[in-house]
């Protein structure tokens, strides 16, 4: 698949969520630059804006298997990855696969559930695979998490290990619909007898991992391969962070700069694609320090304003084409 299919491909998924879920353009290209650079996307934002609705919506029109998990405080790791169960006639132990295997897999509120529960999803995420009792199980491909969390003030909510939040590609919100928006989500279900919209299938699973491939062809220059470690440098030397972004995330914040290039149906990447991802890419990974905690700093500001403090190459567009 090419970049401009893959472009068009890209834009007619989200035209179809978004036929299901009130949200701006902005965040449809967050959750859809998961898909692309073949990671996963952790939502945060209070019950009741759409965060399983969107998840469902994107399965659906992927023509991925779906599959969710309810993440509470009794989850045990073998109800996420799956066990082996003993067959009295066979005399054997066969393994029993969990609601992991799935192509798209809904982490509902997964702060709610204890570390060990948690850290079930890290070999998952990294991996495509699981191990139960020493033995290795691959996850079906494509494997897509979409995760989504409580604010951490909630009552019964946890903080996600630092390990854990690095394994997303991109942290997002939904956030309340405007006044306008507000009334469409009204009008929309005035228009239907079913509570919940339904989402027609654009792709399936063979195009979906062509799709995935895409980004692969995108080139970037390297101005802007320095200028994406100088950004991840950056934030390790600010004196409000503890711990900066890791060298995984360097090379998170370089595969979504390309699937953002693919969304706007460019062969390559621009300064533009960088920032636009920047925040969303790397602002979850920082470690702020405490006195930084105490006076509210928030991890999006530290990233606007490295954005700001590093210089941006210049790279005229029809050198990349």
């Amino acid at each position: 698949m090419d970049v401009p299919e893959a472009a068009d491909v890209c834009g007619r998924v989200m035209d179809e969520v978004g036929g299901a879920v009130v949200a701006d353009r902005e965040f449809l290209e967050r959750v859809t630059l998961g898909v692309l650079a073949r990671g996963h996307v952790l939502l945060e934002d209070v019950p009741g804006t759409g965060k399983t609705l969107t998840a469902r919506a994107f399965a659906s029109a992927l023509g991925l298997a779906f599959s969710r998990i309810q993440f509470t405080p009794d989850l045990l790791p073998t109800d996420v990855t799956g066990t082996n169960v003993f067959d009295e006639r066979e005399g054997t132990f066969e393994f029993a696969p969990g609601p992991i295997f799935a192509n798209v897999v809904l982490a509902d509120e997964i702060n709610r559930a204890p570390p060990k529960t948690q850290a079930a999803l890290l070999e998952a995420m990294e991996e495509g695979q699981v191990t139960v009792d020493g033995e290795t199980h691959q996850l079906p491909e494509p494997f897509y998490v979409i995760a989504t969390q409580n604010p951490v003030e909630s009552e019964g909510a946890f903080p996600l290990p630092e390990a854990q939040l690095d394994r997303f590609v991109v942290k997002s919100s939904i956030g309340y619909p405007d006044a306008d928006g507000e009334v469409e989500l009204l009008r929309r279900r005035a228009g239907r007898v079913e509570q919940s919209p339904s989402v027609e299938r654009v792709l399936d699973e063979t195009s979906v991992l062509e799709l995935r491939e895409t980004p692969e062809t995108v080139r970037m220059d390297d101005d802007l391969l320095e200028y994406v470690a100088d950004l991840a440098r950056a934030t390790r030397e600010d004196r409000r962070v503890e711990v900066g972004v890791s060298p995984r995330g360097t090379q998170r914040l370089f595969e979504a700069a390309r699937a953002q290039a693919v969304i706007r149906g460019r062969e390559f990447v621009t300064p533009d694609d960088v920032k636009t991802v920047a925040e969303p890419v790397l602002a979850h990974r920082l470690v702020l320090t405490p006195d930084a905690t105490v006076d509210a700093i928030l991890k999006r500001k530290v990233i606007r304003e490295v954005l700001e403090r590093v210089p941006v190459p210049t790279i005229a567009e029809e050198a990349g084409a």
